[in-house]
């Protein structure tokens, strides 16, 4: 079993900046990413980094948020700058211990964290 622990949302004015982190209870990872749910929308993918340090993002926020990893603390990190209304939602960070493919896929992730709200106000 794995525990994630997520900081760092809040409440911010468009165009501005969070930095969310996620802590593991292992290093033992192939992956962490942030995934995220808006009221009434399904959850989507938002950004992953390999153990490797690849990283992937969603077309959406690409160019605005960067994923990082801190492996001496096992800690993910997003940080969400340029920061739209539409951002606005629960995110949820999530993680694997072996690879599989799609890594935007939720169902590939085994664990996940609690959600930490996020809200860009206009």
């Amino acid at each position: 079993q794995v525990q994630l622990e997520e900081s760092g949302g809040g409440l911010v004015q468009a165009g501005g900046s969070l930095r969310l982190s996620c802590a593991a209870s292992t290093s033992s990872l192939e992956a962490m990413g942030w995934f995220r749910q808006a009221p009434g929308k399904e959850r989507e993918f938002v950004a992953t980094i390999t153990w490797p340090n690849i990283t992937y993002y969603a077309p959406g926020v690409k160019g605005r948020f960067t994923i990082s990893r801190d492996s001496a603390k096992n800690t993910v990190y997003l940080q969400m700058n340029n920061l739209k209304a539409e951002d606005t939602a629960v995110y949820f960070c999530a993680c694997r211990k072996e690879y599989e493919p799609g890594y935007g896929v939720g169902s590939t992730y085994d664990y996940w964290g609690q959600g930490t709200q996020v809200t860009v106000s206009s």
